[in-house]
């Protein structure tokens, strides 16, 4: 029996643990205040070239966190974001994911 409870811990202790799972909000709060920026400015126009920033608060987690993903590797492209993004690691984006899926559009938590 002792033999059989030292297997079961040595192959839990082996399974891949899944760290980025939710994130960390208060976490993401701190990592995301440089977003509101651009983001966070009601009705903002980029300066070149021109277009609309769109409002990220309350936008969908996954899709956040997929489209910093792709910011970060150059699958999208768009300078300022590129370089934001290129030195996030994958905590940071779930964090700043979780963080900004809670706001409204009004910029405040949920």
């Amino acid at each position: 029996m002792h033999i059989k409870k030292n297997l079961i811990f040595l192959l839990l202790s082996l399974a891949p643990v899944h760290v980025f799972a939710d994130g960390d909000y208060e976490a993401g709060k701190i990592k995301a205040y440089t977003c509101t920026g651009c983001h966070g400015i009601a009705n903002y126009q980029n300066t070149y070239p021109t277009y609309h920033v769109p409002r990220i608060g309350g936008q969908n987690k996954e899709y956040l966190a997929i489209s910093l993903k792709a910011f970060r590797s150059g699958e999208r492209q768009h300078k300022t974001m590129n370089l934001q993004a290129e030195a996030l690691s994958d905590q940071d984006i779930e964090d700043i994911a979780v963080y900004l899926a809670t706001q409204t559009k009004n910029g405040n938590a949920e």
